[in-house]
């Protein structure tokens, strides 16, 4: 243990020094050292994929001790603004935290229900059956969190394919639920931030045409990919008996947050600003559950790490100095998907909608789809790669789910002729007072 901590802290040593002098040629070009302090983040998670949660740690404490000694936050400097930046930012991190761990133990539940055991009876016997699979990760990421869609996919993958899944069908399986979230308003946070702010649900509706379009693009090579790898079971065993209080646990869990959801929006969407309602109706849902069934706590732990790795590269990400966006227009939306696949797409979307004038559904498909591009540009991908964790390689993945950047492209353009760039006009809200800065860490 004591030599993989020199020998990290020796490799952190060598990006710092090579940040140095990357920096000093960025100056000249005007790109804030916080940038880059960022990008060796994310090139410390890519190249050293095994110790992922440590490198994110470091990159976060390194990029906070230098806003507090040079730059300052959005909300002031010292460990003042850092606490007022931490008091706005805590709901969505407080959120995917309740998130992730909850549909960790959902997905158990799902598992120990033996209902993935009975699909193979269900699912074509070829290439076709994963490929049906995905079809049906997408279906449920339109009504459920993208995040539950993926891991019940995964659980699903595990079984029917005794546990050797291949990580071009792991990525295809995040693709297929930052797809099917894509177009809804209860299916991803970014489509839910869309729907706060006042977006109509229908404006993302037609997501759905580049969606539907990459699944398929996607979903067909990575169902190839996984049969030739490891075929679908043709028949479930004998003697399974489906355990119908876990899949009633499941369905009360999954039936409370979306309830929840959609009342907070429809009746009290500020609270969403100011508290996790979401993550808390979840684990509401799985105490009141437990005496029926004990929910699996041994899974938390790892669970915990893969959610603080998310929480720390989220926390960085909106911690960088992005003012605003490029201006809005389609070309825009097509890099934001892009850039999905490695910086936060919350914080992007929320600058989209301060600034307004994008198509909603187009940019709803980009951000949401575009992280599935590389395993930690989604939360879904965080989650998925939790319980997959060979999946952790950006160079794998990249590799062998090739088929979604692809996927990705091919989606948007078809969008785009059909559809067209359909903008529309900022919104001019209410005036509102000022908030004063003690109040800042209320909001």
């Amino acid at each position: 243990m004591r030599s993989v901590v020199i020998r990290l802290l020796a490799r952190e040593r060598g990006l710092f020094v090579g940040a140095t002098l990357i920096a000093a040629v960025l100056a000249v070009a005007g790109v804030p050292f916080d940038f880059v302090l960022f990008g060796l983040t994310l090139a410390g998670v890519a190249l050293f994929h095994h110790h992922t949660l440590q490198v994110a740690l470091i990159g976060l404490a390194v990029i906070v001790l230098y806003k507090l000694g040079f730059t300052g936050f959005k909300t002031g400097t010292g460990f003042g603004g850092l606490a007022l930046h931490l008091a706005h930012e805590w709901v969505i991190l407080a959120n995917l935290l309740g998130l992730l761990l909850g549909f960790a133990l959902l997905s158990r539940h799902f598992e120990e229900s033996r209902v993935p055991a009975e699909l193979p009876n269900f699912l074509p016997d070829d290439w076709k059956g994963g490929f049906v699979l995905l079809i049906l990760v997408f279906v449920l990421s339109s009504f459920l969190d993208n995040i539950a869609a993926a891991l019940i996919g995964g659980t699903v993958a595990r079984v029917v394919f005794r546990s050797k899944v291949h990580i071009g069908y792991l990525a295809a399986i995040v693709a297929a639920s930052n797809a099917g979230g894509s177009g809804s308003v209860v299916g991803d946070t970014t489509t839910t931030m869309m729907w706060i702010d006042g977006v109509n649900p229908l404006d993302v509706l037609h997501a759905y045409v580049a969606a539907g379009v990459a699944v398929v693009i996607c979903g067909i090579p990575a169902a190839m990919q996984q049969q030739a790898y490891s075929p679908i079971t043709k028949d479930a065993p004998e003697g399974v008996r489906v355990d119908w209080v876990r899949v009633g646990i499941v369905a009360f869990i999954l039936v409370v947050a979306i309830l929840v959801n959609v009342v907070a929006n429809l009746q009290y969407p500020a609270v969403l600003d100011h508290f996790p309602v979401i993550g808390a109706a979840v684990w509401v849902a799985i105490l009141m559950s437990a005496p029926l069934r004990k929910p699996e706590w041994s899974l938390l732990p790892e669970a915990f790490k893969g959610s603080v790795f998310l929480l720390s590269l989220v926390t960085c990400a909106s911690l960088m100095p992005v003012e605003k966006l490029p201006l809005a227009a389609w070309q825009t939306a097509f890099g934001l998907g892009f850039v999905s696949a490695v910086f936060d797409n919350i914080p992007l979307t929320a600058l989209a909608l301060k600034q307004g004038g994008y198509d909603w559904g187009m940019l709803a498909y980009t951000v949401g789809f575009g992280g599935s591009m590389i395993w930690f540009g989604s939360s879904a991908g965080v989650a998925l790669s939790n319980m997959f964790p060979e999946a952790k390689s950006v160079g794998s993945w990249v590799k062998h789910g090739w088929h979604v950047t692809v996927a990705y492209i091919v989606g948007f353009f078809v969008l785009l002729a059909v559809l067209g760039w359909q903008p529309h006009p900022k919104r001019v809200k209410t005036a509102e007072a000022p908030v004063p800065a003690a109040q800042y860490a209320l909001t």
